[in-house]
C-alpha cells in the first residue's frame, strides 16, 4: 500500500475511533511510521486529510446508492432510504464523514448536484425528473424535492442518534418509511386516496 494511502487508512482508524478530535497527525504518523511532517509530502494540510476522509466517505455512500436495484420506482426510493439509514446507524463515523463534517469539497446545494458531482445526488434528480416527465408531480423543480427529502432524511438519522426517536431501531426504520412516503406523497399531482 503506497504511503498515501496508509496515511488515509490511519487517518480513517483514528476518525473511527474518536470523530475529529483523534485525527492527530503524529498520532497518525506514529501510526504509519513516518514522521509528522512526512505527512505534508502526501497531503498539503491537515484540512487537505480531512478533505481526503470525507471524500472517501461519499465514495462509499455513493457505492451503496448505486447498489440499490433498479427498477420499480416505489421500490427504488424506499430501497435508497434503506441504504441511507443503513449507512447512517451501520458505519456511523463514515455517515459523519459524508456529511455533517464541514469541508470545502463537501456537495454543495444545488450547483454540485445540478452539475452531477454528486453520484448519489445525481441518481435522485434522475427519479424525480422521470416522475415529472410522467406528469406525477407538480411545479416543483426536481432540485427541491431532492433537498426536502435529503434534508428530512438526514434530520431523522440525526434525532434518531442524538436519542430523540423512541421505539428503538425498528421503530426509528418504520418511522423513516412513513415520513420517506409521506414527503413523496406531498409531491404528487394525484394524491393517494
Amino acid at each position: 500500500m503506497e504511503t498515501k494511502d496508509q496515511i488515509l487508512a490511519a487517518a480513517r482508524a483514528a476518525f473511527e475511533q474518536g470523530g475529529m478530535e483523534a485525527v492527530s497527525l503524529r498520532d497518525i504518523a506514529r501510526a504509519v511510521g513516518i514522521t509528522p511532517m512526512a505527512i505534508y509530502r502526501h497531503y498539503e494540510n491537515k484540512q487537505a486529510l480531512i478533505d481526503a476522509l470525507v471524500l472517501d466517505a461519499l465514495e462509499e455512500w455513493s457505492a451503496r446508492a448505486q447498489a440499490v436495484p433498479r427498477g420499480d420506482p416505489r421500490a427504488w426510493f424506499e430501497g435508497m432510504g434503506d441504504a441511507f439509514v443503513d449507512f447512517a446507524l451501520e458505519r456511523p463515523r463514515r455517515f459523519e464523514a459524508a456529511f455533517l463534517i464541514h469541508t470545502n469539497v463537501a456537495r454543495r446545494y444545488p450547483d454540485d448536484f445540478l452539475a452531477g458531482r454528486s453520484p448519489a445526488g445525481v441518481l435522485y434528480l434522475q427519479f424525480f425528473e422521470r416522475a415529472k416527465a410522467q406528469g406525477l408531480i407538480g411545479g416543483v423543480e426536481p432540485i427541491e424535492i431532492m433537498i426536502t427529502i435529503a434534508a428530512l432524511s438526514q434530520g431523522l438519522v440525526t434525532l434518531y442518534r442524538a436519542g430523540r426517536v423512541a421505539g428503538g431501531e425498528a421503530g426509528f426504520r418504520a418511522l423513516f418509511k412513513r415520513a420517506m412516503g409521506r414527503a413523496i406523497q406531498s409531491f404528487l399531482t394525484e394524491k393517494p386516496r
